[in-house]
């Protein structure tokens, strides 16, 4: 399967601004399509949700079937599926919870490859406990961060290990079954931080092996909001702190308030978009499509990866950071003799959007030896086509030294 890459940016009307979009790990631009559900969302009517009144059942609608395409996206249960306003909200949540369980002598596992949304989460509530941090350095050589790295943090103590499953700074994809194999013989949960990775393989919460996952549907094509996955039975051993009169069942003991009816109807047609970027996959099965489709992107991805990689290697003065063996189409970058905002600045009067920084992964910045300045990166989406890898290496050629 191929992706018909000019069908796809047809679909995205926020394209005709002319820019080459680099910028898709900090959001992706919204196809029409995702844009139509949420109006269409909004222009019947809506109330809390229930049985009784058309508003009722549109509300229940929107929720279940938003939870059906999520499951789908993540080969989950519907019933494990938490809705949130972003990853970082539901890692605060969940990271309060499990606390509640802790106490001194305890130990949480973070690592330095991390988003910040994946450390600090976990370090505050284990303060809050009296339970101790210990980080999981990775190579700042290769980018690598190995099972050893993890096993290396752990013992008999350790109650949680969060760790990303590809960097949003630089794009490794740690091996994750491994990663949670060692933690489990630890006896410790494992929390996966899958936000940059849903946005460029197809996600399989039980082959991965975490208890607990999180992505974000803004990074793949849909709005703002946040997702958590879990085996619903693990989540009925976890008892969140919410209001009285609000639903104890599982999952929406963890959602807390109204939830946005109107961007669940535009999650559940972003996930449907992803679907079918490979068109002609046969069938009714939307995993089945999902999984084909990714397959395809990461395909298209990687062959544009390699062009951009090859691209600054005849530069000259550019280091490139990303260097793990196994990684997403995400490349920070410096030149010798600018600073990263200065590069981005110069691409951006080129028409590219390619933005400068540590994008929250702060440890992971400083463990390269970058600061908090970070680097420029550039990251490719579904939309990312061939003439804008030209403009962003054209762009580049013409730095000033």
């Amino acid at each position: 399967m191929t992706l018909d890459v000019a069908a796809i940016r047809a679909r995205i009307p926020a394209l005709k601004s002319g820019s080459a979009r680099f910028d898709g790990p900090g959001g992706t631009q919204t196809p029409q399509p995702v844009i139509d559900a949420i109006a269409e969302a909004l222009s019947r009517p809506l109330a809390n949700r229930g049985r009784t009144t058309e508003g009722e059942r549109n509300a229940d609608a929107l929720v279940a079937e938003a939870r059906g395409a999520l499951a789908d996206l993540l080969a989950a249960d519907p019933r494990g599926v938490v809705l949130g306003r972003s990853a970082t909200q539901l890692a605060y949540d969940l990271s309060r919870t499990l606390a509640k369980g802790w106490g001194p002598g305890d130990e949480v596992v973070v690592t330095r490859l991390d988003h910040d949304s994946n450390v600090r989460p976990w370090i505050q509530a284990a303060e809050a406990a009296g339970a101790t941090v210990r980080r999981a350095d990775f190579d700042p050589a290769t980018g690598e961060l190995l099972p050893e790295h993890i096993e290396a943090a752990l013992s008999e103590r350790t109650r949680l290990v969060a760790v990303t499953a590809a960097s949003n700074l630089i794009g490794t994809r740690p091996d994750i079954p491994a990663i949670a194999a060692v933690t489990h013989r630890a006896g410790a949960l494992l929390h996966v931080d899958a936000v940059h990775y849903a946005s460029h393989a197809a996600v399989d919460l039980t082959a991965l092996g975490a208890d607990t996952l999180v992505c974000s549907p803004y990074k793949f094509l849909g709005p703002h909001l946040g997702v958590l996955a879990a085996d619903p039975d693990f989540l009925e051993t976890l008892h969140p702190d919410k209001l009285l009169p609000s639903s104890d069942a599982v999952p929406e003991r963890f959602e807390l308030g109204t939830l946005p009816y109107e961007l669940l109807a535009g999650t559940r047609a972003a996930v449907d978009f992803l679907a079918d970027l490979a068109p002609g996959t046969p069938g009714h099965d939307r995993r089945a499509r999902l999984t084909a489709s990714f397959a395809a992107l990461e395909h298209h991805e990687d062959a544009l990866r390699t062009r951009i990689e090859e691209g600054l290697a005849a530069l000259g003065g550019v280091t490139l950071h990303s260097r793990a063996a196994h990684r997403t189409p995400t490349l920070l970058f410096t030149v010798e003799g600018l600073r990263p905002a200065e590069v981005s600045q110069h691409l951006a009067s080129h028409a590219v959007d390619a933005p400068s920084g540590s994008f929250y992964a702060l440890e992971t910045s400083r463990h390269l030896g970058l600061g908090d300045e970070g680097g420029t990166r550039v990251g490719l989406a579904p939309y990312t086509d061939g003439e804008d890898v030209d403009r962003l290496l054209t762009a580049l050629a013409s730095l000033p030294r």
